[in-house]
Formats: structure tokens, C-alpha cells, sequence
């Protein structure tokens, strides 16, 4: 008897992907972008609508809206999550769609997958109170909950496959060229 996994991924269509970049490697080179306004305070409207990949431009189905903020307690209007906040959202989201791809593409049916991620941050290097403390994240604890019909050894070989292709965890644990300037 044959059972069909369903994690709602199409793999062929990513496997067929992947074939026909090998070819044509320019057609793989996305640019990614976002825009960001400021509103008050420190409150600020980021909007994503179009991208360049596949060797033209390219567009969402609708424009992405995401608020920032910082909460209360930092004297603002929690009109949004910090922006050190919209990273954890990346990487968990990342982790979580990778787990779901490898799965598929492994034969693995899931029922639910879940990832925690907590990130460690003392405030005080971006207030300025010390110059020795950084101004980021020190520590990035991702813990995942799954439930798939599959071993142990199985759901730690999708996470771990999972993360070996996530772009977000790449960016996050190796360095990147990040340049600002002012037009």
C-alpha cells in the first residue's frame, strides 16, 4: 500500500528549479528588497513589493506591510515588534518551510511542526551604557517541536537539513557585506 505525503510543498517544481539553474546560473541571482518610512518615535512602516530574480523583475501578489516599534517599556508606542525581533521571525520561518520542503521531498508526512526561538540581548550596547557590550543578539537558542510520521534520527536529519539550507541561518552565522550610505 502506497500513502501519499502531503506537506503542501512542491518539491517537483523545486527539483525542476534547481535543474534548470544549473544552466543557467544568472537567472539564480535574486535581489531582494524592502522599503522602510518612518512613522514617530521610533516607530517605522517597512513595505516589500517587488524583487529582481530569475533575470527580470518581479512582484509579490500584493505589497507586504510590517510595523516596528519597541515596546512600552523602552518609553515608546509598541506600534510593532523590534525591528532585532523581525530576525527571530526570519529564522524561524526559514527553519519551519525548510523542515516542511525536506520532509516532503523525503517522503515524510508531518502533522505539526513548531520552532521556538529565543535570542539573548543585553540592551545595554545599544543605549550606549557600555561599549564593550554588542549591539546585537549574543546567543540564538532555536528549539523544534515536531510531530511526523518518522524516527528521532529522521526529524533531527530534516532540522539538520533544514539549516544547512536556510538562508536566514546563513546570513545570522556568517559574515555579510552590509553597506549604508545616504543618497
Amino acid at each position: 500500500m502506497t500513502t501519499t505525503v502531503d506537506n503542501g510543498v512542491n518539491v517537483q517544481a523545486l527539483l525542476d528549479a534547481r535543474e534548470a539553474l544549473k544552466n543557467a546560473p544568472e537567472a539564480a541571482q535574486f535581489t531582494w528588497r524592502a522599503s522602510s518610512k518612518w512613522q514617530n518615535g521610533v516607530h517605522s512602516r517597512t513595505t516589500i513589493q517587488g524583487f529582481r530574480g530569475l533575470a527580470t523583475e518581479q512582484n509579490h501578489k500584493k505589497e507586504w506591510v510590517f510595523d516596528a516599534d519597541h515596546p512600552e517599556v523602552f518609553a515608546a508606542e509598541d506600534n510593532g515588534i523590534t525591528p532585532i525581533e523581525y530576525l527571530l521571525v526570519g529564522l524561524a520561518s526559514c527553519l519551519t518551510a525548510g523542515v516542511a520542503s525536506v520532509a516532503q521531498n523525503r517522503g515524510i508526512q508531518l502533522r505539526s511542526v513548531e520552532a521556538t526561538v529565543e535570542g539573548k540581548h543585553d540592551i545595554r550596547g545599544i543605549l550606549g551604557v557600555d561599549s564593550d557590550v554588542r549591539n546585537g543578539y549574543s546567543d540564538i537558542k532555536v528549539t523544534f517541536s515536531i510531530d511526523a510520521d518518522a524516527s528521532e534520527k529522521e526529524i533531527a536529519a530534516l532540522v539538520a537539513q533544514s539549516q544547512k539550507r536556510s538562508a536566514v541561518f546563513d546570513a545570522l552565522t556568517n559574515p555579510t557585506n552590509v553597506t549604508v550610505e545616504v543618497a
